[in-house]
């Protein structure tokens, strides 16, 4: 049996106004060897599929692996480049299996669909009855053209993402399964007519996660995925689905698949929650007893496409004068230098934030001293490192912000604590994130709030200015169903 590998992920905020080009790639990853190196987020299902494979004593040929942070539109030749390469591989070593990782939410110029796009040419190359398995981040746009190519796809159950590795699992071993004429994967999609943003690590997210797991394996079950969307994608397919998939039977999948839409829309006001905004938050912790509160900044997440320079909430700290407060990771490659050139020590006058957007907010100049630098900082999410780079640690007057010359969102508190910040003598943690934050900052935090900042990726989903897709969905309307 011969397998071939690739990746291929960007998720597309078609309101940033950042580009998603050659150098973004570069930023995260361009490889044809991702799986002889550490494994991040992007490369993680690669590994799995690696390791599972050469156990069987399979042939695996190994592709392309590119991925960038989340930000504006592709660039058309960008992605035509990336795309034909593994193509190319495709044709030339006739795999029996093919299996890819992408995101599910990228758009390029002159390509609403990169995916469906990418998965119709493989499919015409490999022929109708080889077998393509995809993973997905539940943050796709899951599209007909994906579906028609495809012979299964399986999306991550859990936001945060700490499930990559085990979905992975799962893709292999159906897809090797349908390769071996073990099974014949059927798949069935169900629009729910919804868009939210659903944390899996709390009620009732939780247990509908749970009850996907239940049911697969049973009645010829074989995977139950739930599509959240990408709010922040201008799409015509913009929106959750729920997608099943089982061994053959069509009917009983579209019947599960629409079982869940159902138990979706059950829940729905639980899904919605009420985010206060940053005065009204940074009231709640300047009133709390134990310590620290963490206050995600869901606006200038950059896992979402923002730029992650917003100012919003740094301004409203200084204007009240809060002390044992951090706030991060602000994206500033000059400053980051800056500081490296001036050292561990320095003081400076420095300007932070408010540079790519109007949301963005407004440069904040400050006098800062320069605690901490440190060289290829790194940070946990699931079980994967995720590079940061050269982070530097400035104070101004008991505020402590992380500075860094990658766009990234913070995904642990261990951003503060590895450049030598004591989270114990803290009294608020500000991460910019939407929830990638919140398995491991609720660890150590007495409190976690969810923050309605403003921002590029704003949570307030009916606000959102569509103009690919038609309004009738929830919460825009209280009814699409009628």
């Amino acid at each position: 049996m011969k397998l071939m590998i690739a990746a291929l992920a960007t998720e597309t905020n078609t309101f940033s106004p950042m580009p998603t080009g050659r150098l973004a790639f570069d930023a995260t990853m361009i490889t044809r060897e991702a799986t002889k190196k550490s494994s991040n987020h992007y490369s993680l299902a690669m590994s799995e599929w690696r390791g599972m494979a050469e156990e069987r004593g399979w042939n695996v040929v190994e592709s392309l692996a590119a991925a960038a942070q989340p930000a504006g539109l592709t660039v058309k030749n960008v992605y035509e480049e990336f795309r034909d390469e593994i193509l190319a591989d495709l044709a030339t070593h006739k795999p029996d299996m093919f299996l890819l990782a992408m995101h599910g939410a990228m758009v390029a110029d002159g390509y609403q669909d990169c995916e469906g796009d990418m998965l119709a040419r493989a499919r015409a190359i490999m022929g109708p009855d080889k077998v393509i398995g995809v993973e997905l981040d539940p943050h796709n746009h899951l599209t007909r053209a994906m579906l028609e190519n495809a012979t299964l796809i399986v999306n991550f159950k859990e936001y945060p993402h700490v499930d990559a590795a085990e979905r992975a699992r799962e893709v292999f071993v159906m897809a090797a399964d349908a390769a071996q004429g073990k099974t014949r994967p059927v798949m069935a999609m169900h629009d729910c007519r919804m868009l939210a943003i659903i944390e899996t690590m709390k009620e009732p997210g939780q247990s509908y996660v749970q009850a996907m797991k239940d049911a697969e394996g049973k009645d010829d079950v074989l995977s139950v995925s739930l599509t959240h969307g990408f709010p922040w994608g201008d799409v015509a397919d913009v929106g959750a689905r729920t997608l099943v998939i089982t061994d053959g039977n069509a009917d009983k999948a579209a019947q599960v698949a629409k079982e869940f839409a159902d138990r979706l829309w059950d829940i729905r006001d639980g899904l919605q929650k009420d985010y206060p905004d940053i005065p009204t938050a940074l009231d709640i912790a300047q009133a709390a007893t134990e310590f620290p509160v963490t206050l995600a900044d869901m606006g200038d997440n950059p896992g979402g496409g923002a730029p992650s320079d917003s100012t919003f909430f740094l301004q409203e700290i200084i204007k009240r004068g809060m002390k044992d407060v951090a706030h991060g990771i602000f994206w500033d490659p000059v400053l980051v230098a800056m500081c490296q050139d001036a050292g561990v020590g320095a003081r400076m006058t420095v300007r932070l934030g408010g540079k790519i957007c109007k949301e963005s907010g407004a440069p904040i100049d400050l006098e800062v001293i320069v605690r901490g630098v440190r060289e290829n900082m790194t940070q946990v999410l699931g079980k994967t490192q995720m590079q940061i780079g050269t982070g530097a640690w400035l104070e101004s007057d008991g505020v402590h912000l992380v500075v860094a010359p990658k766009r990234v969102q913070c995904y642990a508190p261990t951003v503060f604590s590895d450049l030598g910040l004591d989270i114990g003598t803290l009294k608020v943690m500000i991460p910019k994130s939407t929830n990638h934050f919140y398995q491991n900052f609720a660890r150590v935090s007495a409190e976690v709030i969810h923050v309605g900042s403003p921002g590029a990726v704003t949570p307030d989903i009916a606000s959102i200015p569509f103009t690919k897709r038609d309004g009738n969905f929830w919460p825009k309307v209280e009814n699409p169903f009628a």
